[in-house]
């Protein structure tokens, strides 16, 4: 085990893409496999509560902040060979796509000028947009477990993929430390063509110029069939809610942003106020996307 030294009252502010949250008590960044057993090997230790995240773009901290230890997954590295793609968790998902695009690849262009969001984070909720998901081209995702100490691959089929969800997601013990990904060969301009309309859809849709962790919601399902969050809370008259300085974005209802000094607890009451509204309106129960901690 590495000699490592946690980082004390750490503003975990400036690390959520919501940009609110209060102080971590004790803070480390992992860079690599070693430094993150190391670190939760101390806290096991010191007897921490530990919580464990990527970019900070599905996260809602409380205002409180975490009285334990934080790490942050900082596993860089990318390696291409054939159609493979070999990724460090901590490598940030617009990158990566990027990168896949760079190499003469397509099937990222939709992950493209996604904020912050790193490939483990990505794994760990599935994540998706306009009718991809990251699962879609996952070969091994390999994990450490921080209640046996070992490193574990995962098939695809044992992570347990469904709608904004994994095995990972459901046991906070894995941590994913790297991904195997399988690639396609495209043609040039198509990729072109493809990151230039996502990224228009992005700039027109969504509200790219205040902080915000993305989707709110995940969009439910039933029978195969899925309803937009965003349409369901418009519907309940709560587009442009505001409560303190967060609002129900007015250009998507999925959406809630940060205006300017906002608190957790005022993009959380909004949460739980569009939950409430849309049961009623809608008979639906809407379940949150992002991760809230230290509620």
């Amino acid at each position: 085990m590495k000699d490592i030294v946690f980082e004390k009252n750490v503003s975990l502010k400036e690390y959520t893409t919501f940009k609110v949250g209060g102080p971590a008590k004790y803070f480390f960044a992992a860079k690599n496999k070693d430094e993150l057993a190391s670190a939760l090997q101390l806290a096991k230790e010191k007897k921490l509560d530990v919580f464990v995240f990527g970019g900070g773009s599905n996260l809602l901290m409380s205002d409180k902040g975490f009285k334990g230890l934080v790490v942050k997954i900082e596993i860089s590295g990318m390696e291409f060979s054939d159609s493979k793609a070999v990724v460090g968790g901590g490598v940030c998902l617009s990158k990566f796509a990027n990168a896949v695009g760079k190499n003469g690849f397509t099937g990222f262009e939709w992950a493209i000028g996604i904020p912050q969001a790193t490939v483990g984070g990505a794994v760990y909720g599935n994540a998706q947009a306009f009718g991809f998901r990251i699962s879609d081209n996952i070969e091994l995702v390999e994990v450490f477990d921080r209640k046996t100490f070992k490193l574990k691959t995962f098939s695809k089929e044992q992570c347990k993929f469904t709608l904004k969800n994994s095995a990972f997601k459901k046991n906070k013990n894995l941590i994913v430390i790297s991904v195997v990904f399988n690639l396609q060969k495209g043609n040039e301009a198509e990729i072109k063509e493809n990151v230039a309309k996502f990224l228009k859809h992005r700039k027109q849709s969504h509200p790219l110029n205040f902080p915000s962790a993305g989707s709110v919601f995940v969009n439910p399902e039933k029978k195969g069939q899925v309803t937009p969050a965003g349409f369901l809370i418009e519907k309940a008259g709560l587009k442009g809610k505001k409560i303190g300085n967060a609002q129900i974005s007015e250009k998507h209802a999925n959406f809630i942003i940060n205006l300017g000094g906002a608190k957790a607890k005022d993009v959380l009451a909004l949460i739980r106020l569009a939950q409430k509204k849309v049961k009623e309106n809608s008979k639906i129960n809407l379940e949150t996307e992002i991760q809230q901690i230290g509620f």
